[in-house]
């Protein structure tokens, strides 16, 4: 390929010309140009190697199909690998580097795959990497992983940010080509919201590319003044550089717009892209239609380009692909790359048909050319080193095939080729029932609509530029008429007479079969960016892997991240020649979204850091600073860790807190837990079918410890829940389950019990709240409680009462999870600082310290109190030994299937405690093991808690563990053995300490 800048023509502005680099070396283009046109413009004709092969590549189209030319833009934190250099805009100072080659571009090692192809031959990691041993997986993974992928992103953070918004319309056009512009046009006029996206940084589609005369104008004109029409109506949104990728139930569209990618950095407040969720009444597709190949010999030489692409560089950008340029087409549509070619003065050597006639326009734009017209012939071969030098040309007969001859050599370094047009029916493919095949096209298109949606113009097999400008009029006024408009006529504007895609003869395969002068030796490419072959078609097939989904995993045919835009039809052509049917009978497998790669950034948008997991602090937050807490995220919560006095380890503090606590008083903060208010007149029902023990007698200033369980038996959540009025109730869920939970309940009140009236309500942001513990709660609160008798006959354990913190309204209940005596106090969120600072102050005199998470830890591992561990999704209430709460006498989430098979074998994991035996921490997640076991031992259960525990004054933990309460006083060893760590354990009661709970109940 010798590509250069023609003296004129295009649509580019040549006043403003711009300096980029590629692999290092400086070129010059001009504004409008894309990174492919300007790079073609320079005679770079190596932009890419191939995946597995390592074989030379260059440019092969003029859009998003590209398959070759990926290149990573930008260095340091902006780094962004595989872009497709056709849809890369130019700007002053971009940088481009070349992917998948070692040491360079020109010279790569790893080309010498090339002279083991029969080893990398379809399903060659399936066969290769198996063996000789068990254990050789490893050995050879490094090695894949290194040549896996084409280009290298970036470990540094992402400098840009990018935005999320929604949009709400009644007609959303995808496609703004001459079909998607009328298509606006008409449904915008009547007055229908309209938003009207397209990839390319300017609509119009094939108008902007051609000389064709619409209207009173060329092409290009008719298009921005369509477009000036659009811009100035106040219910029309234009969404240039815009990608809608996927298509989503209650026609609901994913969008991204690239607002910043052609700029060398995004402006001040500028984001680099921006999602759009889309929702629309109607959605009008005229996503046009993309060129398909042919497969010959060497068709993927640096200089083998799809035709169209050819025109496109000539009449948009002004770049001739080479300097002699031949066309290979079956079709009459190719045969406008002749003509545009002929005008811009470059050189069309030869037209290859393998049809005997063609039609008149086709026939007078070759001879308008000078061209030789070859028609009954096909190319069968490529050939060249590192780019076109010629081609091999042989006869053909459709019925028959290459004929037995000579082949005829013809030099060039431009092979524009066209096997037809495959419509572009991705995105209606997300919302339709299968493609339907279509004979005169020899193309899919979109089959019947599951949703409102109708397709229009190319990707509906209307080529013709006038039948897309009426087609497009017709889905715009009736798009706005099913959404309540009335649309006002609109004329078709007049269009030259044109040559258009038609007499299409289905060839997909030039390889000649069977005939040894036919020439054609060498490897015919179907997938040129992973390097699937023809002859990888034919084994997938002889290896029994012929349904098209199968085809395509085990070739990894239409993988690479051009989805197969330009190889998939050639695949199924394939495979139904291998299969002796038709490529209806063989079928297409199903799009999925994204039509085109999207950015995780994008995906993402402002949730990416803090706001990913956005910071949350409770109403005390400050004063635990001040207090100098070490303070951790939990959930989404940041709560304290411990108070470290100075010289303090962690460990140092949660003893001195939990001991204090113990001894006589402590406060925590407990405001992160999930809090829901239960309101209904059935609420009581409610709660007892979600709960496996009882609530419907429940009396009124009264809470309850409740067990929720899995729809399949195993444990959930835990939590109180209190009794505040005849028909309303707060529950309390953990911390990490509050949002789950809550969701839990408002989906088994919409779908599962309709009926119940009941209504629940997060609120956990509404109350602050704190927990008091010790032998002197009592005193302590009875010192700053205004109107609750705090006597144990007035307020007895699990009691809930309301009332006043010097004044501020609270509510108080007697609960403990630390094993003491304890009362929980709420209050609003707004009071929460004052209210504790008032409790700090009335506990001074008894030496009340605040505690955090690990003396809480603490706390409750010495009472075997259950937590998050223990509740890890794989225990039941039994094997927490909380089997008693489990109700045999109603239904509950959970009771049909709690007695399963597996759930009460005796030899299940029961919780126990464990005792260090040799004064050594116990780690979490440490396995049980016998002390004197087999070797490798056998794990019989893990530590799912362990602490210091300053009642006991020794490491304790606990664990689950096989038949666990039979095996209390049994010595085990606590093992890790990824630190190597090995601790010899007791198995004791779960319940360490005050087993009979008299510490909570005075």
């Amino acid at each position: 390929m010798s590509g250069y800048r023609l003296t004129s023509g295009g649509h580019i502005d040549r006043s403003r010309p711009l300096t980029f680099t590629f692999d290092g070396k400086r070129y010059q283009g001009f504004a409008g140009d894309t990174l492919a046109s300007a790079l073609l413009a320079n005679g770079v004709d190596i932009l890419g190697r191939s995946f597995k092969y390592h074989r030379p590549r260059g440019l092969f189209s003029a859009g998003v199909e590209e398959p070759n030319a990926m290149v990573t833009l930008r260095s340091g934190a902006r780094t962004e690998p595989n872009c497709k250099a056709p849809v890369v805009e130019l700007f002053e100072g971009l940088e481009a580097r070349s992917q998948n080659r070692w040491p360079s571009l020109g010279f790569d090692i790893m080309a010498v795959n090339g002279l083991a192809g029969p080893l990398f031959s379809a399903g060659f990691y399936y066969k290769t990497f198996m063996g000789p041993t068990r254990k050789a997986w490893m050995l050879y993974e490094h090695f894949i992983r290194k040549a896996a992928g084409m280009g290298a992103g970036t470990q540094l953070a992402d400098p840009d940010h990018y935005e999320e918004t929604n949009a709400f319309c009644d007609v959303l056009i995808a496609g703004g080509g001459p079909a998607g512009l009328m298509s606006a046009l008409a449904a915008a006029q009547s007055g229908a919201r309209v938003v009207l996206a397209d990839d390319q940084m300017e609509m119009g589609g094939s108008l902007r590319s051609t000389p064709l005369t619409v209207g009173e104008t060329d092409g290009d004109a008719w298009c921005r003044s369509a477009l000036a029409v659009l811009s100035m109506l106040p219910n029309v949104t234009l969404l240039p550089r815009t990608t809608v990728y996927g298509y989503y139930d209650d026609n609901t569209f994913g969008a991204v717009e690239r607002v910043a990618d052609h700029l060398p950095v995004p402006g001040e407040a500028m984001p680099r892209q921006r999602h759009w969720t889309i929702r629309a009444t109607r959605l009008v597709i005229a996503a046009g239609a993309i060129e398909r190949p042919l497969v010959f010999a060497g068709n993927d030489k640096p200089g083998v380009m799809l035709a169209d692409a050819v025109r496109v560089y000539a009449e948009r950008y002004g770049v001739a692909a080479g300097q002699r340029v031949a066309l290979f087409a079956n079709n009459d549509g190719a045969y406008r790359t002749v003509e545009a070619l002929a005008q811009a003065g470059v050189t069309v050597v030869a037209v290859i048909d393998p049809r005997p006639d063609i039609g008149a326009r086709a026939e007078a734009a070759v001879e308008a050319s000078g061209a030789e017209l070859l028609t009954g012939q096909v190319v069968t071969s490529a050939r060249g080193g590192r780019r076109l030098t010629a081609i091999e040309v042989t006869p053909f007969d459709p019925a028959s095939g290459v004929q037995d001859a000579l082949p005829r050599s013809i030099a060039l370094d431009c092979l524009a080729v066209s096997g037809g047009w495959t419509p572009t029916i991705h995105l209606a493919s997300q919302a339709s029932g299968p493609a339907r095949w279509n004979e005169d096209l020899a193309a899919f298109l979109p089959g019947d609509p599951l949703q409102p949606w109708q397709a229009v113009g190319a990707c509906n097999g209307e080529f013709p530029t006038a039948a897309c400008l009426a087609a497009g009029i017709q889905a715009g006024a009736e798009a706005a008429r099913a959404c309540g408009f009335t649309p006002s006529p609109i004329s078709v504007p007049a269009v030259d007479a044109e040559i258009v895609c038609d007499s299409i003869l289905p060839l997909w395969d030039a390889r000649p079969t069977g005939h040894k002068g036919a020439g054609g030796k060498g490897k015919a490419f179907v997938d040129l960016q992973h390097d699937v072959t023809a002859s990888d078609v034919s084994l997938a097939h002889r290896e029994g892997f012929r349904s098209v989904e199968h085809l395509k995993r085990y070739t990894t045919l239409g993988m690479a991240t051009d989805q197969g835009k330009t190889s998939n039809m050639a695949g199924l052509a394939l495979m139904a020649h291998e299969r002796g049917l038709t490529i209806p009978e063989v079928g297409t497998t199903r799009f999925r979204p994204p039509y085109t790669p999207i950015a995780l950034g994008a995906l993402a948008g402002q949730a990416r850091g803090a706001h990913f997991r956005p910071l949350r602090r409770t109403p005390m937050h400050d004063w635990h600073l001040a207090a100098g807490a070490d303070m951790m995220e939990v959930g989404l919560w940041q709560r304290p860790r411990v108070y470290r006095r100075d010289g303090e380890s962690v460990e140092q503090a949660y003893i001195r807190e939990a001991r204090q606590v113990r001894q006589s008083v402590g406060i925590v903060d407990v405001s992160t837990l999930g809090k829901i208010d239960v309101q209904g007149p059935d609420a009581a029902e409610f709660l007892n079918r979600v709960y496996s023990n009882g609530f419907l007698k429940l009396p009124e200033g009264k809470a309850r410890y409740g067990l929720m369980l899995r729809e399949d038996g195993f444990l959930w959540d835990d939590g109180t829940t209190w009794r505040l009025g005849k028909h309303r109730f707060l529950m309390t869920t953990t911390t990490a389950n509050a949002a789950t939970v809550l969701a839990q309940l408002e989906f088994l009140l919409a779908a599962v019990w309709p009926t119940l009236k009941v209504a629940v309500t997060s609120v956990s942001e509404q109350w602050a709240a704190m927990a008091v513990s010790g032998p002197k709660t009592r005193d302590v609160l009875s010192a700053v409680l205004d109107d609750i008798d705090m006597s144990n006959e007035a307020f007895p354990f699990m009691g809930v009462r309301e009332g006043h913190l010097d004044g501020v309204p609270v509510l108080v209940a007697r609960l403990s999870f630390s094993g003491e005596l304890a009362y929980e106090v709420y209050c609003g969120a707004h009071c929460g600082d004052a209210v504790w600072r008032k409790i700090m102050a009335a506990g001074a005199a008894y030496d009340i310290v605040a505690y955090g998470l690990e003396a809480l830890g603490t706390l409750r591992i010495e009472k075997g109190h259950v937590a998050g561990p223990e509740l890890d999704g794989r225990t039941t209430a039994e094997d927490l030994g909380l089997g008693g709460m489990a109700s045999r006498k109603k239904d509950y989430i959970g009771s049909a299937m709690m007695d399963r098979e597996g759930l009460v074998d005796e030899n299940r994991m029961k919780l126990v405690g464990l005792i260090s035996r040799d004064g050594q921490p116990v780690r979490s997640g440490s396995h049980l093991v016998l002390a004197n076991g087999e070797s490798p031992p056998r794990s019989l259960g893990h530590v799912t808690s362990s602490t210091y525990s300053p009642a006991l004054e020794k490491y304790i933990a606990l664990g689950l563990l096989e038949d666990g309460p039979n095996r209390i006083g049994e010595a085990l060893v606590a093992t890790y053995p990824l630190k190597g760590h090995n601790v010899d354990v007791e198995v004791v009661s779960s319940h360490f300490f005050d087993p009979e709970g008299s510490r909570m109940h005075v």
